[in-house]
């Protein structure tokens, strides 16, 4: 690895704002692109409605223009024993017109074949539009290990617009070894995040969500083995900065971008 990747700024990381400010404040710290959560994680979840207010999507194409600031992924869209694609053709749309790249996928069916069947239709569905549709591993969910997202792709056939997210704490919190990521095809991984966490894994699935959406911390605070996770995935991948934490509620969202950007460009700088 010899040059810095592109830095997107997640939506974890500077939540709960309009996506123009969001696109200002990646502007102006340094951020490639962002990521956009335009469907909630959960019912009743926090999210932007920009399918539902299609008017909004003139000014923030602007601001696009203006800082020069691209959408790296759209949240976020998850495969349950209801999945029904026909339902999602706003968010293609909308994911188009913003020339997004990718889509956050996660996996909450238990029935893994019908699992793998949905993953299939919503890759094929989203391949007309351009955009990659990436599973992300969450150890709570039912795709809980990159074997596990692989074997996912596998029995959808291999569709081409497939991918993984390799998150540095689900990675590590899961059943997932580095020798894990050589065994699968490299064009599988079109971006990756990057957060730092205690070393110490929680005991239950409740602590394990708290600590995913509320308690990640900088490169280098923490324990994971980053520079074995970041040197076995290409060089040329765009990285999401993704650190929801407690503390960032105590700075402005700007201040917050910079200090994650800063420790990011640190790290980056030590492994180069």
């Amino acid at each position: 690895m010899s040059v810095m990747p592109d830095f997107s700024l997640s939506y974890l990381t500077a939540p709960k704002m309009h996506p123009s400010e969001v696109l200002r404040i990646a502007a102006k710290t340094g951020y490639k692109a962002i990521g956009i959560r335009i469907l909630p994680a959960a019912p009743g979840g926090e999210y932007f409605p920009l399918i539902e207010n299609p008017h909004e999507l003139p000014g923030i194409l602007n601001t696009m223009q203006e800082t020069g600031i691209s959408i790296c992924d759209l949240e976020m869209i998850r495969l349950n024993a209801d999945f029904d694609v026909n339902q999602l053709k706003g968010f293609f749309e909308v994911g188009a017109k913003l020339k997004a790249k990718h889509i956050l996928v996660a996996g909450d069916d238990a029935d893994t074949s019908r699992l793998s069947d949905s993953y299939e239709k919503l890759c094929e569905a989203c391949a007309p539009y351009d955009l990659t549709a990436d599973l992300e591993f969450m150890p709570w969910t039912e795709i809980k290990s990159i074997k596990d997202a692989y074997k996912v792709i596998q029995g959808a056939n291999n569709p081409s617009n497939a991918g993984i997210i390799i998150d540095s704490l689900h990675f590590t919190r899961s059943d997932s070894n580095i020798s894990d990521i050589a065994k699968i095809p490299n064009h599988l991984f079109h971006y990756a995040q990057i957060c730092d966490a205690s070393g110490t894994k929680p005991a239950t699935d409740a602590e394990l969500i708290s600590d995913a959406r509320t308690n990640r911390l900088l490169p280098g605070e923490g324990g994971i083995d980053l520079k074995s996770i970041f040197t076995s995935i290409s060089p040329n991948m765009p990285i999401s900065i993704e650190i929801p934490n407690a503390r960032q509620s105590q700075m402005s969202p700007t201040a917050w971008a910079q200090l994650c950007m800063d420790a990011t460009k640190n790290f980056y700088k030590n492994i180069l």
